[in-house]
């Protein structure tokens, strides 16, 4: 049921972007699975007969936030009902799945269809799902994956692991990245030097030192990394995401490319925001993330980034291991990778505020959490927007600056969080997916796994 055959049953009034920078308080109207309209809050309109009004005073109310890159199954323990649940009270309606699995990289149409099988039973909110192409000529099935629902495409410049998160070499990522855009879709990359970083892993692998993480990835090997994808794809004219940058000079580089007219986009997450690698001192293997974390001023560089559009997302790079797998002593024997989507918005969205107040940053923020994610995937069509006729995917987001993040209340199942204790400065307090309230700060989690759906590409 759509709109235009529904009769409106949720109201929310509350301070909605006004398209100039600013916010006013404003009705969004919502009918069936979609918005049925916006208006002003003075509007001459007849009362709400029989729909569920919900007015949150003074908060934003935003578009659901679209989190590119989380990883449900890189092990046994988390799986699509605790990621889209942990994604809900998160005030995130989409996420786009990685392929990376334990059981197997997502690389071909048996293991696709087992994955959205697992979709369909345990999702709480909406799901697209990325493929990948492995090592040998995979990228012979590029057009079949995304015929069959895939959105995108993941891969690795560095051998993460061999069976699950492979490295594809130079050679063949020009067969990749040709084959995905013949097929009209978007390639995503792991962009780090593989040579670089295996030398300087074999050379410490013994340190206990958690400041030998970053050492081993130094950025000249992230920076190597993005150049190679990035001349690769202007040479073959293909439309490139490139995933979790660290670096202002990456940053600039990305810059310097679409100036020349390569279709380029990059994300970079909250731990490059909130976090430098000095914190790992504190925090240790959890904070082990790749590429790691940098110092201040790469820190200020990429919030110049987000500020300015430059940074056009910014995801979670969701990677729930469980605490066992976090708190080895050598530091290089810990998985690399935090759980965040449930984080995301709050720390994102708090942090944009206590920098730079409402204004063009805050809506650049909000941008790179919704629509610009949205349309790189191929989904703005439904997706990512506070507009009439797009699915009624949307978030309430309250300022608060005493609000504290509470490991244990989180529904990732890692158990844990790297901002466990922190204050963002703001928290989602209601969640609406496709026209359902899925999270309410009252109520908990209202959402029922199965009931998210899988998202494609218009």
């Amino acid at each position: 049921m759509d709109a235009s055959d529904a009769k409106v049953h949720l109201v929310l009034l509350g301070r909605v972007p006004d398209g100039a920078g600013g916010f006013e308080r404003a009705r969004v109207r919502i009918a069936g699975n979609r918005i049925a309209e916006i208006v002003p809050e003075q509007a001459d309109r007849a009362p709400e007969t029989g729909a569920r009004v919900i007015d949150v005073g003074s908060s934003y109310v935003l578009p659901g936030a679209v989190d590119a890159h989380v990883h449900s199954y890189s092990h046994g323990g988390e799986g699509l009902r605790a990621s889209t649940s942990a994604a809900a009270a998160g005030g995130v309606t989409t996420i786009v799945e990685m392929p990376f699995d334990g059981a197997g990289p997502v690389n071909d149409l048996e293991r696709l269809a087992a994955k959205q099988e697992r979709l369909a039973g345990e999702a709480v909110v909406d799901v697209a799902l990325l493929g990948t192409l492995e090592p040998g000529g995979g990228w012979r099935r590029a057009e079949e994956l995304v015929n069959a629902g895939v959105v995108g495409f993941k891969v690795s410049l560095f051998d993460t692991d061999p069976f699950r998160f492979p490295r594809i070499g130079d050679a063949e990522l020009l067969d990749v990245t040709r084959a995905v855009g013949e097929a009209g879709s978007t390639l995503c990359a792991h962009a780090e030097n593989n040579e670089i970083i295996k030398a300087l892993l074999a050379e410490n692998r013994d340190s206990t030192d958690p400041l030998t993480h970053g050492r081993t990835r130094p950025p000249v090997s992230e920076t190597l990394g993005v150049l190679t994808a990035m001349e690769i794809a202007a040479n073959e004219q293909g439309r490139l995401h490139l995933c979790h940058l660290s670096l202002g000079r990456s940053a600039e580089l990305v810059d310097w490319y679409r100036g020349q007219g390569a279709d380029i986009s990059f994300e970079t997450c909250p731990h490059y925001l909130l976090f430098t690698e000095q914190d790992m001192k504190t925090q240790g293997g959890r904070l082990k993330i790749n590429p790691p974390l940098r110092d201040a001023g790469s820190r200020e560089a990429m919030w110049d980034a987000v500020a300015s559009g430059l940074a056009g997302v910014i995801s979670s790079d969701h990677a729930p291991w469980p605490a066992e797998l976090k708190d080895h002593e050598r530091i290089l024997d810990n998985h690399s990778g935090t759980p965040g989507t449930e984080t995301l918005v709050a720390t994102t969205l708090g942090g944009c505020l206590r920098r730079y107040g409402e204004g063009a940053e805050f809506a650049n923020a909000i941008a790179a959490l919704s629509a610009n994610p949205a349309d790189r995937y191929g989904i703005g069509h439904r997706k990512g927007r506070l507009a009439p006729g797009h699915d009624a995917d949307i978030l309430v987001l309250r300022p608060d600056e005493d609000w504290q993040v509470d490991e244990s209340a989180l529904h990732s199942n890692a158990g844990w969080s790297p901002y466990h204790g922190f204050s963002p400065g703001a928290r989602v307090t209601l969640t609406v997916s496709r026209g359902q309230v899925v999270w309410n700060v009252d109520s908990g989690l209202t959402g029922a796994p199965g009931r998210g759906e899988q998202v494609y590409r218009r």
